[in-house]
């Protein structure tokens, strides 16, 4: 039997716009079968030819190989606040970025630094009143309560968003904002809308849509968390066209719902606990923040106790796709405190400076040996594999550290759970991940209740 050691590799070979797609693969078929995507969206008129290049550092990363690289840029507005929910933000910022958008992250506080919904800290790049006199190609609303009433009553993005519908130019939003932003400003009249079930009957009831994605013109509408990836994927394809949102798409791990099991599970362990579950989140510069912000967001709806450890200097680290989040405390100080279960979140540049950490590299062989839960998603199963924390265990990697497949590395599905030991892909295969550990903790019940809360299409049984 082949080991680990020979299959799995910190030498991340790049994925480049040559990468073979499956047919299969639209922004229709990746929405869950039971809500459909309400309109097809026609690429623009100029799609670009190829992606924008994305610093190496990133095991998805994509490349440019013709002139297109050299077009302006698409330039996107994506605007934060206190309360702001933070998967949605991130994701479309994560997601279009990597198909080659200059994206500005803007608070609409007097601060930069936000915290979000579920207490994940993010900084914006700028302030909004900074754009005010910018011109646009998208602008992009995420939601979350009250995020989504700090954006409506925020007065320069309200102007900006009604220059952009009245110059016909891409606007959308997500989750509340349709209902708690977009209405009052007047911005969906006449205009099939969806959002979160929670606030489906604040809209006009004859133009509200119960779809996952609902393109009317130049707006675009969806409904929470668990949609996001699919509303970021139906942005890009307005913006650079089908073939590059296909790309996107799976480069990021989006496939249909059905298209492989959920999880796998041996050796099978009972992870219950007589206290609230402390999670440990260690982070660096160049981690892949839709793993980071997606796992802490899902397992703080469950009540789990999360802590956000740094591994650098600073407590701000820089994420893979520029993203800057803020941990709650450094490594050092985390180390203090002892937890249920460490989950080492990926992103190329990221997973080998978490691999440096030698606090890191302690915590990780005391949780070996006191037989506690420990789990990696993405590039970080190697990681676990180079302390030998993988010896005689399943486990699945993201696809771009696997040189070839053997017995131990298990095919087709999300998530292996082998007994303390939890691994994931990751990226769009995250949420599964996270929902997979939380019902570990608190059974299949509170895993479908968080699920629906973030409209991700979930088994009842």
């Amino acid at each position: 039997m082949e080991s680990l050691c020979s299959v799995l590799s910190f030498s991340y070979p790049k994925l480049t716009s040559t990468a073979t797609l499956p047919s299969s693969f639209s922004i229709k078929n990746v929405a869950s079968s039971g809500q459909r995507v309400a309109a097809t969206v026609k690429p623009s008129e100029n799609p670009a030819k190829t992606l924008n290049p994305i610093p190496p550092a990133n095991p998805v990363s994509t490349t440019s190989t013709s002139t297109a690289a050299s077009l302006p840029p698409k330039k996107v507005l994506v605007p934060i606040g206190f309360g702001t929910e933070e998967m949605e933000a991130v994701i479309m910022v994560d997601v279009l970025r990597r198909a080659g958008a200059d994206v500005t992250v803007a608070s609409v506080e007097p601060q930069l630094q936000i915290e979000a919904s579920c207490g994940t800290k993010l900084v914006a790049d700028t302030s909004i009143s900074s754009c005010s006199d910018q011109i646009f190609d998208l602008v992009a609303l995420p939601g979350g309560m009250p995020g989504s009433v700090r954006l409506r009553d925020c007065e320069v993005l309200e102007k900006i968003t009604r220059q952009q519908a009245e110059k016909r130019r891409l606007y959308g939003a997500i989750c509340a904002a349709p209902a708690v932003t977009l209405l009052p400003w007047g911005l969906l009249r006449r205009k099939q809308t969806t959002c979160h079930p929670a606030f489906f009957d604040k809209l006009p009831t004859f133009w509200a849509v119960k779809s996952n994605i609902q393109v009317s013109g130049v707006l675009t509408t969806s409904r929470g968390p668990g949609t996001c990836f699919v509303f970021a994927l139906c942005l890009v394809e307005q913006l650079f066209g089908e073939s590059v949102a296909k790309e996107i798409g799976e480069l990021l791990l989006v496939g249909p719902a059905d298209d492989e099991s959920r999880k796998e599970e041996f050796n099978k362990i009972e992870w219950s606990f007589d206290h609230i579950p402390r999670v440990l989140i260690p982070v660096a510069n160049g981690s892949e923040e839709i793993e980071v912000v997606t796992i802490v967001d899902i397992l703080r709806r469950a009540k789990v106790d999360i802590t956000v450890a740094s591994v650098e200097k600073s407590v701000q680290i820089l994420a893979s796709q520029g993203t800057k989040i803020i941990a709650d405390k450094l490594i050092g100080v985390a180390a203090k405190s002892t937890y249920d279960l460490i989950v080492l979140p990926g992103g190329n540049a990221g997973a080998e400076r978490l691999s440096r950490s030698r606090i890191l590299k302690s915590l990780l062989k005391e949780q070996e040996l006191a037989g506690r839960m420990y789990g990696a998603v993405c590039s970080s199963s190697a990681i676990l594999l180079k302390q030998g924390l993988l010896k005689g265990k399943k486990a699945i990697a993201h696809p771009s550290i696997v040189s070839k497949p053997t017995d131990e590395l298990v095919n087709n599905t999300k998530v292996v759970i082998d007994g303390n030991l939890i691994t994931s892909s990751g990226l769009a295969t995250v949420a599964e991940f996270a929902l997979a550990i939380v019902s570990k903790l608190y059974g299949h019940a509170r895993a479908r209740s968080v699920a629906e809360g973030l409209v991700y299409e979930y088994p009842r049984t």
